[in-house]
């Protein structure tokens, strides 16, 4: 008997980011443990979603306007899709999102009189800051989102400081903490970070920066490339992995502060073995985000035992020790660049944090989707369900 659980939410690869590889994992572990995992999430022309182990239910979709490559859509009114998901007898649902794929979540568990869960990944209201000038306008959004959690039978957070954001966003329910993992999680031989490094063209003694996720404002990637000026002087190797809507100006920035030589931006990386290899490349992870609620792409970094800058106040900072697993800066240009020229002059400093950030804040999603499927089993007991198997 399998365990029909539902997993939704508007990204997935082939676009990426935390949530996606988040929804990605707990599908493959799911299927692996028990069986019967379904992922719904919007269609992305192109994306081949026959190569899962698990089933892909997408339904139409159109583009985010400004938030390139994000697409959404609403269920509903697909027929094709609709003609599927009623032959699902889901025994849970997860909602990754509270749009319109977090909605078909909520509207799947009514109709099944079945548990929905609903996980609070990302500060909302910066997204809609950032495109919406009217603030009231923005109140309205969030006060529906937190109306949809309301809605869930139990609502998580990646880590205990994400709970202060919902609740800041007006939410007055009961919150679980349940973590992020790493799909990275290995030890790995010496040998493997000198062969990241030669595939990639990188001298021996060559320090590397890497920053790794969407290229937008809200991350505070402006701070970065203006970190890079202050300490152009010192030899060192810029990767920016990803994409987004402030792509084309992050170049521009670049070659404006005379950072062509030393600055590379990479796009979309998807496949695995490919972004390990960045990861084990670089002595510093540069993450200056006050936007992200937990940096899973942090963790990841750490798997490969590599540190990050992080900000004092951000939220998902919270894991971080200072010049212990990672290191902590005011949320100021000078102290960022200081810190990164620190860290380029004596770059064993930069590798003894990060083996002890991988061996800190690094849990593998196979050990986390254990828990998972733990917590689902509580929730579909108290429904007078029959439990997953």
């Amino acid at each position: 008997m399998e365990a029909n659980i539902g997993l939704f939410n508007e990204s997935f690869p082939p676009v990426m980011d935390g949530v996606a590889v988040c929804v990605q994992n707990y599908a493959y572990w799911m299927q692996k443990k028990v069986g019967g995992v379904s992922v719904i999430t919007p269609n992305v022309p192109g994306a081949n979603y026959a190569q899962y182990d698990y089933e892909v239910l997408d339904y139409f979709s159109v583009p985010v306007p400004f938030r390139q490559p994000y697409v959404t859509g609403i269920a509903e009114v697909d027929p094709a899709f609709l003609v599927k998901i009623t032959k699902r007898k889901f025994k849970i649902v997860h909602a990754h999102s509270p749009f319109t794929a977090g909605m078909a979540a909520a509207n799947v568990a009514k109709r099944l009189n079945i548990p929905l869960v609903a996980t609070f990944h990302s500060k909302y209201r910066d997204d809609f800051s950032q495109t919406i000038p009217s603030k009231a306008v923005v109140d309205q959004i969030i006060k529906r989102i937190i109306s949809f959690y309301e809605r869930a039978d139990e609502v998580w957070v990646p880590q205990r400081s994400v709970a202060e954001v919902i609740k800041d966003y007006g939410f007055k329910g009961n919150v679980e903490v349940v973590e992020n993992g790493s799909d990275l999680v290995a030890d790995y031989p010496e040998a493997y970070f000198v062969e990241a490094r030669q595939k990639l063209g990188i001298k021996p003694d060559e320090f590397v920066c890497l920053f790794v996720g969407q290229h937008i404002w809200q991350k505070n990637v402006r701070l970065i490339i203006e970190a890079l000026e202050k300490v152009k002087d010192t030899p060192f190797k810029m990767f920016f992995v990803g994409n987004g809507y402030a792509a084309e100006a992050m170049k521009e920035l670049v070659s404006e502060k005379g950072l062509d030589e030393q600055v590379a931006f990479v796009g979309t990386v998807t496949e695995r073995e490919a972004i390990k290899r960045y990861y084990a490349a670089a002595d510093v992870f540069l993450f200056p985000s006050l936007y992200d609620t937990d940096g899973l792409v942090v963790k990841e970094a750490a798997a490969l035992q590599t540190p990050s800058i992080m900000l004092e106040e951000a939220t998902a900072a919270s894991i971080i020790t200072n010049d212990e697993n990672g290191f902590l800066v005011p949320n100021d240009l000078d102290a960022f660049a200081d810190c990164l020229r620190q860290l380029i002059h004596d770059p064993k400093r930069a590798h003894r944090v990060g083996l002890q950030a991988s061996r800190s804040i690094v849990r593998s999603w196979e050990d986390v989707v254990g828990e998972v499927l733990e917590r689902y089993n509580r929730l579909i007991t108290k429904k007078k369900l029959i439990v997953i198997p």
